[in-house]
């Protein structure tokens, strides 16, 4: 059992909290049981395993490189105030560009929870991939994963500049849907196209003018109480699954 923060294991653990070394080492931590099943079932490459003291073996370790750790190590390399037990070292899958239909394209969205309560819910509506753009959350940090709910092995997702994105799904036929307040129709008003991406932005600056610029179309949710707006990911949710539905008639 590892017991020591001086290990050079350990050391290279809690090196993956930064997205710099995450980018080198083309590696990242999970942690819980439901997020390494996950990263396995959709055949993702759990290069180690981490278990803390009292944890549950479960049976599909017995294939993996195993270490076993002291709770204070583990807590050394999580960022939750109650560790499950378990975290594991994923490496980076390259994602594929396929034939692409429903598109989620983020534009320098910081939260952590935000960006991956959006992956989540793109996943469940059936969305064929999501496009980070520079300048958001990093799609590996741990708060983004956690949100994700494993939904991040689920679908292809690329961190790139979205303008050269953009351009090229404009090239190919896209209808890009920026959401913003000015001068945008209802999202209700909008027909079903034949291949479309959503673009949705930044929590306090929305969307950047030369990415709006560029949307073929601009759509907004109507506010009918007081609030000034909605939170990002709330708003994505809504205009995802109107998307989602379009698709579906």
């Amino acid at each position: 059992m590892i017991t020591s923060v001086q290990n050079d294991r350990v050391k290279s653990w809690q090196k993956l909290k930064k997205r710099k070394v995450r980018e080198e080492t083309n590696c990242f931590l999970v942690e819980g049981y439901h997020m390494i099943e996950e990263a396995l079932k959709s055949d993702w490459k759990v290069k180690e395993v981490i278990l803390g003291e009292g944890a549950e073996i479960p049976v599909w370790i017995k294939d993996l490189d195993t270490y076993f750790v002291s709770n204070h190590i583990l807590k050394s390399i999580t960022d939750t105030k109650t560790p499950q037990g378990i975290a594991a070292v994923v490496e980076m899958n390259q994602p594929e560009k396929l034939q692409f239909q429903k598109l989620l394209l983020v534009d320098k969205v910081q939260d952590p929870g935000n960006l991956g309560t959006m992956v989540r819910t793109a996943d469940a509506a059936g969305f064929d991939a999501v496009y980070v753009g520079s300048g958001s959350v990093d799609i590996f940090n741990e708060k983004v994963l956690r949100s994700t709910q494993g939904s991040l092995f689920h679908l292809p997702i690329f961190q790139e500049n979205l303008i050269p994105v953009i351009e090229q799904l404009k090239t190919d036929g896209f209808a890009i849907w920026a959401s913003t307040l000015e001068d945008a129709k209802p999202y209700s008003s909008l027909t079903v196209p034949a291949k479309a991406a959503l673009v949705v932005g930044n929590e306090g600056a929305g969307i950047a003018g030369d990415i709006i610029e560029r949307a073929t179309d601009k759509v907004q949710i109507p506010i009918w109480g007081k609030a000034e707006s909605l939170n990002v990911s709330v708003a994505a949710g809504i205009l995802i699954y109107h998307l989602a539905h379009l698709f579906e008639k």
